[in-house]
């Protein structure tokens, strides 16, 4: 079996930047935007695993998946999700 492999849009990439630099400044600390970081990508390895995991939305190929207090959104194809945005 072929393993899937995740593709990021650059909205989805600076949206993750954005989102880990703002926890940072925020806090005066990276300890969250570490954490966060973290529960992210363990998110992304359960999309890589099973990529049915996330809700179905109105486009057949496409899902939602909730993590902390964001929610990634993905296209599934046969050997590659493709990450939209968080």
């Amino acid at each position: 079996m072929v393993r899937r492999k995740i593709k990021w849009s650059n909205d989805a990439k600076n949206d993750l930047f954005n989102i880990l630099d703002f926890y940072i400044e925020r806090n005066r600390s990276k300890t969250y935007s570490i954490k966060l970081n973290q529960e992210i990508n363990k998110s992304i390895q359960q999309i890589v695993r099973n990529p049915n995991l996330g809700i179905r939305t109105d486009f057949d190929s496409v899902r939602s998946l909730i993590t902390s207090d964001y929610q990634i959104i993905y296209e599934v194809f046969e050997q590659l999700n493709n990450l939209f945005w968080l």
